[in-house]
């Protein structure tokens, strides 16, 4: 059942945002640790011990580390090209055009996107920016349980549109391996050569984040790594940033619907049992000032629950992490969304423009019923890779631009670097930088 909040219980309690250092670990998870370890460990100190058997013995730790996790003794290794076009080939028909479809899409829209050097020469000589491709990056896939084909074509194509060179694809192994000789779905590797990867990798966790951060005899090192993953593979993208680009911290998804009185609650209902599905800390809210359409969406969620494969998975989210929240009108509503800044954010309104202007912080916007959030998972366009965990105040969704590099160009001629000299050497000389300003000076005529 969804619970129902008012507007000042629901930010103290489904709205209140958690850090990630503070996010609940199961006793399951700890207990696992301890089995493994022999002795207490946090999740962090296990990253720790992780990454630097990986950096230190390179393919071996891999190994070793996906038999102890995984039950899995793979020696590291590409997947070789005939494997994947293989994978292609044996998924059906309708499963090739619907990801060559999102394919399509995922790529027009970001060539639209402005990526492009400029030059001016308005300030003496010339300045201006460079556009430069990340050299090689590498795509965390999750897919231990279930298969994320669209993962890779949200971040595979767009890195592809930036002109990357080299595109690594991690992904672990599969729990349930097929028929086939490589223990993953055929799907995974299929959406690999739709989106045109260039190598592919059974690795899963926080060891996979090591070969790429760290390199291996078998993997070289990436630049940067991208994708979503457990909390594993979280903690140690934040330990090895530094040493490499990252593009964020994922973590649970979320979605809000921002509905009005006239929203159809049978697929209000059905937008958040698909968000709610994902996992166990996935939140799914909806805000609405009108009480017959909570009571009407909650009757549909226990209708449309008996239909679910994952329904246990459901309502523990929904139990946990979801609600529906009663506010005063859609200002208000809007207000709370704002607030809690969501990775999806969908406006099941009347008139959905007349209220886009006052979003502020959002992932992405969903707007009206016909543009829901399973389709912007899949083939809308935009990459599903969006900030989680309130990060949508200050980050974007995944683009061609986090793909690139921006390098400076300084080229001034010696009439602007004569004039400007002197207050760079004032500027040093306040630093107390004495060899900043002789080497300004120097350049100036006349200065001694």
């Amino acid at each position: 059942m969804l619970k129902q909040y008012d507007p000042q219980t629901a930010r103290q309690t489904i709205l209140k945002r958690t850090p990630p250092d503070e996010f609940p670990v199961s006793q399951r998870v700890l207990d696992g640790i301890a089995k493994l370890f022999g002795e207490r460990l946090t999740p962090e100190e296990v990253v720790t011990r992780i990454l630097k058997d990986v950096r230190t013995n390179g393919d071996s730790a891999l190994q070793k580390w996906t038999l102890t996790l995984d039950g899995l003794d793979l020696e590291p290794a590409p997947v070789s090209k005939a494997s994947i076009q293989a994978a292609l080939d044996s998924i059906s028909p309708a499963q090739r055009e619907a990801l060559e479809q999102a394919a399509r899409r995922v790529e027009a829209f970001h060539r639209r996107q402005p990526l492009s050097s400029w030059f001016s020469n308005d300030l003496g000589g010339t300045l201006g920016q460079i556009i430069r491709p990340i050299q090689r990056v590498g795509l965390y896939v999750p897919g231990g349980t279930a298969p994320l084909p669209s993962s890779v074509l949200m971040s595979a194509i767009p890195a592809r549109v930036a002109e990357v060179k080299e595109i690594v694809v991690v992904t672990p192994p599969s729990l349930k391996p097929p028929s086939s000789a490589a223990p993953v779905d055929p799907i995974i590797l299929a959406a690999c050569a739709i989106a045109d990867v260039d190598e592919v990798y059974l690795l899963g966790g926080a060891q996979a984040i090591a070969a790429l951060a760290y390199g291996t005899q078998t993997i070289r090192p990436v630049d940067k790594i991208f994708g979503p993953g457990n909390l594993f593979v979280t903690l140690a993208k934040r330990q090895v940033y530094g040493v490499v680009g990252i593009d964020g911290l994922a973590g649970p998804t979320e979605t809000v619907v921002v509905a009005d009185e006239a929203a159809n609650p049978a697929w209000v209902a059905a937008d958040l049992l698909a968000q709610a599905e994902h996992d166990l800390l996935a939140s799914a809210i909806v805000l609405t000032p009108s009480q017959p359409l909570i009571e009407k969406v909650q009757i549909e969620i226990a209708r449309q629950m008996e239909e679910r494969g994952r329904a246990e998975i459901i309502a523990a989210s929904l139990e946990n992490r979801g609600g529906a929240v009663l506010t005063r009108d859609l200002e208000e509503a809007v207000q709370l969304a704002n607030e809690y800044a969501p990775e999806h954010l969908g406006l099941s309104v009347r008139d959905p423009w007349a209220w886009v202007e006052k979003v502020r912080n959002a992932g992405g916007v969903f707007m009206g019923e016909h543009s829901f959030e399973v389709l912007g998972d899949y083939l809308a366009g935009p990459s599903h890779v969006m900030p989680t965990g309130g990060s949508a105040r200050f980050a974007s969704p995944l683009n061609v631009w986090d793909f690139v590099k921006i390098v400076s160009l300084v080229a001034l001629d010696e009439s602007t670097a004569q004039a400007i000299g002197p207050s760079a050497a004032a500027i040093a000389d306040a630093e107390d930088l004495d060899a900043h300003r002789n080497a300004a000076l120097l350049r100036v005529k006349g200065s001694s």
